[in-house]
């Protein structure tokens, strides 16, 4: 299956990806135990990470740095990504399309400007 993002491919293995991001491989297999991160498999089970993955790592170490515990973590990196999403589609979302209909002032409550005696 192609993947249209090439950050997206999984081509590390769990031994370079704990080399690229300075962690033990051992690490690397609890953050996926604990769902921080779900890296890509071979037909033979082999773990594969991506660039996206190794920048997820990179996170999770700055979050184990700041004193969270995995729990805390998982929880942060869900609402970054809710937080990504929802940013995508206010940008790219319904005001595109036209579906949005405009809206108008009820005649009132618009503003008539100052008034002159």
């Amino acid at each position: 299956m192609a993947t249209r993002d090439p950050k997206a491919q999984a081509v590390y293995a769990i031994s370079v990806a704990a080399e690229l991001t300075g962690t033990g491989q051992q690490n690397l297999r609890l953050y996926e135990r604990k769902g921080l991160l779900e890296p890509r498999r071979t037909e033979g089970g082999t773990r594969r990470y991506s660039d996206n993955d190794l920048v997820t790592l990179q996170r999770i170490t700055e979050l184990l740095t700041q004193g969270l515990n995995l729990t805390g973590i998982r929880l942060v990196l869900a609402l970054e990504a809710e937080n990504t999403a929802l940013k995508n589609q206010l940008a790219h979302g319904p005001s595109r399309t036209g579906t949005r209909k405009p809206t108008r002032a009820r005649p009132d409550t618009e503003a008539t400007g100052p008034q002159r005696p």
